[in-house]
């Protein structure tokens, strides 16, 4: 039951909402990194996503501001990621244990603190950089608009198997210019 429109709120009701607000507005990339790291298929990861920060505002009021709030948000993931294995049809044919995910969400938090993702991503960005237009407009058109393997050949007059052979060289020299680019930094 809900309290008339017309209630005041209780004395720093509005200003925790605004700071729960401001948290995962702040975090909330990085703790859908940490899930999608986690779970395998991306509709499920939304789901848990979606059901994390539903449990995150009701438990809100158990976390101490000024604390490390992505901690505590990745906790609560973490479970919800449990309870949605347990729930999946799709848990039977994981192979994954509930340890093993464990200690890839301590890696993925160790990789949180130390920035590895950034540092990735910063690397990514401009070795992207370096591409020709041509082949950064094909790099976009399958990973950013999710363009299909047919619709980029008919948009670049290529057959569909030079596509697959171009988005596989790409990649590979990607995560080679990525790698190089990790250890001189």
């Amino acid at each position: 039951m809900t309290a008339p429109e017309d209630t005041p709120p209780l004395p720093g009701e509005e200003d925790r909402t605004e700071a729960f607000l401001r948290l995962l507005t702040e975090h909330e990339r990085r703790l859908a990194l940490y899930v999608t790291g986690l779970v395998a298929c991306p509709q499920d990861a939304q789901d848990v996503m979606q059901e994390g920060k539903i449990i995150m505002w009701r438990q809100f009021h158990q976390f101490e501001l000024g604390t490390n709030f992505p901690a505590w948000a990745r906790k609560i993931l973490f479970y919800q990621i449990l309870a949605h294995r347990r729930r999946s049809k799709r848990h039977r044919s994981e192979h994954l244990s509930d340890r093993l995910l464990e200690l890839l969400s301590e890696d993925s938090e160790s990789a949180l603190r130390e920035q590895r993702w950034e540092r990735r991503e910063k690397a990514l960005q401009s070795c992207v950089r370096q591409l020709s237009p041509e082949h950064r407009e094909i790099l976009e058109l399958r990973y950013r608009d999710e363009a299909s393997i047919e619709g980029i050949s008919r948009r670049t007059e290529r057959t569909e198997g030079a596509v697959y052979r171009l988005l596989s060289r790409m990649r590979k020299n990607l995560y080679l210019c990525v790698e190089k680019q990790l250890k001189t930094a």
